[in-house]
């Protein structure tokens, strides 16, 4: 077993993938903190959009959604804003076919939605979340206070709203018979029976060609033959796979979805424990009012976990998503604020996979 203890941040798809990973296999994740996430872009054709408006990466300071555009803060000071209605066309199929705004199988989910500027909104799921909050407000980390109804009812109302849509998405998907497998009603034992008689093969038929693969690298990081590889747009496959693994496919966030893990589409944001709104009071740094970077800084300062899995932007190449593990703070603070690309978060722990075996 891993003497590692990790605190992972991602988004839904992200986090329920780190999800399946403690599901069924032996994984060193201890603290999930999700993001809300209504969807992510093609770094490839965000860098093509900003040619349109004869802008590059290099340019940008900072990223931020709000209010129906992509508002861009540049070097300049000036804010240049992209309607999301011309955005959606660089927006990855995969995020067309998720269900979930606000990560419901993470310990601790935060965002922006429903709190007044400068606050963020966290749903505590679980009683590690619990602790860990409370723990952070006892030591001064954090500031909280209650989410108030109308709050409540906006957050409510937008992830009803992601719902609502690409479930219409997952019926016109499903009548051209492609099968949205993530979202199928099944038992676990018939889960089991499919992951037996399932391999990369069918992850590639039923995921990768449809346009479902989140790109989140769980299949390369988990399988027990090193066999996959992440390029820049999907898994291949490097040999012929194994007649008895199916580990890829069974902890792809696209396939099957054990009984407990399974979103329950009537709950709109999941089930939590409480919902607040928070403030940090260490760092002013990064997305959702620094919460995130807050909350890794307490876990590390408190040793609750040993390292975090973040994701960070390359410095020779602007705004280039890449995922590290690290237990600085300061490489914590550094990687705070909004990639708006996905990249192959699990990467970092196949070093540790390597350490194990």
């Amino acid at each position: 077993m891993s003497e590692h203890r990790i605190a992972m941040v991602g988004t839904p798809c992200e986090i329920m993938a780190a999800s399946k990973l403690q599901h069924y296999t032996d994984s060193p994740i201890d603290v999930k903190l999700g993001l809300f996430c209504m969807e992510n872009f093609s770094y490839k054709y965000f860098v093509t959009l900003l040619k349109e408006y004869d802008l590059k990466m290099d340019d940008i300071e900072k990223f931020q959604i709000a209010k129906g555009f992509v508002f861009l803060l540049l070097k300049t000071k000036e804010t240049v804003k992209i309607p999301l209605s011309v955005a959606q066309r660089i927006i990855r199929k995969n995020c067309n076919i998720c269900v979930e705004l606000t990560s419901e199988t993470s310990d601790i989910s935060i965002g922006s939605i429903g709190s007044e500027d400068g606050w963020s909104t966290l749903i505590i799921r679980t009683q590690k979340g619990e602790e860990i909050v409370n723990g952070a407000i006892e030591q001064k980390f954090i500031e909280a206070k209650d989410f108030n109804e109308s709050q409540f009812n906006l957050l409510n109302k937008i992830a009803e709203s992601k719902i609502s849509k690409n479930l219409e998405t997952i019926e016109r998907r499903e009548f051209l018979a492609r099968p949205v497998l993530y979202q199928r009603d099944k038992s676990d034992d018939s889960i089991l029976k499919d992951i037996f008689e399932s391999n990369f093969m069918d992850l590639k038929s039923n995921v990768i060609d449809v346009g479902a693969c989140v790109l989140c690298g769980a299949c390369e990081y988990a399988c027990p033959y090193d066999l996959i590889k992440i390029d820049d747009t999907k898994p291949i496959m490097r040999s012929e796979c194994h007649e008895d693994c199916h580990t890829c496919f069974t902890v792809c966030p696209r396939t099957f979805i054990p009984e407990d893990l399974r979103n329950d589409n009537s709950k709109p944001i999941g089930d939590y424990i409480k919902v607040l709104s928070v403030k940090s009071l260490k760092h002013t740094q990064g997305q959702d009012g620094s919460i995130v970077t807050t909350l890794i800084d307490y876990l590390l300062n408190n040793d609750i976990v040993t390292e975090a899995l973040i994701v960070d932007k390359e410095d020779h190449l602007a705004w280039k998503p890449y995922a590290k593990l690290t237990n600085a703070i300061d490489e914590v603070v550094k990687s705070g604020g909004t990639k708006y690309s996905v990249c192959p978060v699990f990467k970092p722990l196949k070093d540790i996979k390597e350490e194990v075996d």
